[in-house]
């Protein structure tokens, strides 16, 4: 998505540990104009999927699930990783490594609200290694829905989370694809891996 690009471009800042920093329209604060554009894409890509529901991850992927859910008129599903008194103990849980936070986190969705017949979209900001993404796909696969289909903000292409959830077959949509870092310069990858 060239407009997404444009905006890593002008705005992101590469950090040690090939950490692509996006804060100041991702995952802090939101361009909500690019938000709904990108939502609109993943719309357009994933359409014809009968997708029911739109699952994603707290905090950074509700914001980017919601632009997307807005366009498919479906509701917006997102794993907590801190359980609350008000979600009860029928849950449905999984577990995920933050590279950014270097921790891991016990991921939870209640029971009543992700079931057998959900075709599942699932919604994050970025793909590296893909650890939130398992996390995901396992809660999908413990309630036995149908995950249609995987879309991404931005994924960091050098690393191996988008290969190795291709390679089991699930349609991964990634706005931005990055092929590699080189100091402070960022080059895309010209090719999409799902044709």
């Amino acid at each position: 998505m060239k407009l997404l690009e444009e905006k890593i471009l002008k705005e992101g800042r590469i950090l040690p540990g090939e950490i692509l920093k996006v804060d100041q329209f991702i995952n802090h604060m939101i361009d909500t104009d690019l938000f709904m554009e990108m939502g609109r894409e993943f719309y357009e890509v994933f359409k014809d999927q009968g997708v029911t529901k739109i699952l994603t991850l707290e905090v950074s992927g509700i914001a980017m699930a919601y632009a997307a859910a807005w366009h498919f008129h479906v509701p917006v599903l997102f794993a907590k990783k801190i359980q609350s008194l008000t979600l009860g103990h029928d849950v449905y849980t999984s577990q995920v490594y933050s590279y950014t936070k270097q921790k891991k986190n016990d991921i939870v969705v209640d029971r009543k609200y992700l079931l057998p017949e959900d075709r599942v979209l699932i919604i994050d900001d970025f793909l590296a290694n893909g650890e939130a993404l398992k996390g995901l796909i396992d809660l999908a696969d413990q309630a036995g829905s149908t995950v249609v289909g995987i879309g991404i903000g931005i994924e960091k292409a050098f690393q191996p989370g988008g290969r190795t959830f291709r390679d089991k077959g699930y349609h991964i949509h990634s706005l931005a694809r990055i092929e590699r870092f080189d100091g402070d310069t960022v080059t895309f990858c010209e090719n999409d891996p799902q044709k």
